[in-house]
């Protein structure tokens, strides 16, 4: 596989937690692609999107001429593409639950994604939670701790080893660590603290919030 087959166009590393998804899978799936970085939140960030995305919207994968935007359609075709390196889980029910928690999380949480978006180097714990933020975050734990229960999850992540439900959570992590660090108060039994320790602990999180930092310093 030539090293540019892939492109894959960002945004910010400090807020873009769709862009985060598929850039932490392809690095920890080994899958070498050029990045391109558009800065957000700027009068010209819609038009220079635009150039490489017909939806306007970042992470878009280039792959030749084959256009995917939409961080889970990115996951799905890294994984028709290259199903040797399990991107999803090989057992079958625990790979429809780990496309079920996936398309949860694309679809769903909307108050935690309005009220806790991603600044991944920042600490700002929210208090007093709202009400909405609070059901949403419950309903993550418990799906976390539901995941990591089932049979064949001996490893450290959803379902044992890294899969794209990982990477459409790593996101959540960072939410969770910036805004709710503690999360004893929503029921967790330690399980969801853990698995924030170990999404953090991943030399990609890491990579990713050096990143995050080398933009921040750059446009200061």
């Amino acid at each position: 596989m030539a090293a540019n087959r892939y492109r894959l166009v960002i945004g910010n590393k400090n807020w873009s937690s769709w862009s985060l998804r598929p850039w932490i899978a392809m690095r920890r799936f080994g899958l070498p692609f050029e990045e391109i970085n558009v800065r957000l939140r700027l009068p010209e960030s819609k038009a220079e999107i635009l150039r490489f995305s017909p939806s306007g919207l970042v992470p878009l994968l280039l792959d030749g001429d084959q256009a995917i935007w939409d961080s889970l359609a990115i996951l799905e075709y890294l994984a028709d593409a290259h199903p040797d390196l399990g991107v999803w889980p090989a057992d079958r029910q625990a790979r429809t639950q780990a496309r079920c928690v996936a398309a949860e999380m694309h679809s769903g949480f909307g108050a935690l994604r309005r009220t806790c978006s991603m600044e991944i180097l920042a600490s700002n714990p929210l208090a007093p939670v709202p009400e909405d933020v609070e059901i949403d975050t419950r309903r993550i734990v418990e799906l976390w701790r539901d995941c990591r229960s089932r049979p064949g999850s001996g490893g450290p992540f959803l379902f044992g080893a890294f899969s794209a439900a990982d990477a459409m959570y790593a996101p959540v992590a960072a939410r969770f660590r910036t805004y709710l660090p503690d999360l004893t108060p929503f029921g967790d039994d330690g399980t969801a603290a853990a698995y924030v320790a170990t999404i953090f602990a991943t030399p990609e999180m890491a990579d990713w919030v050096a990143g995050a930092r080398a933009e921040v310093a750059a446009a200061s």
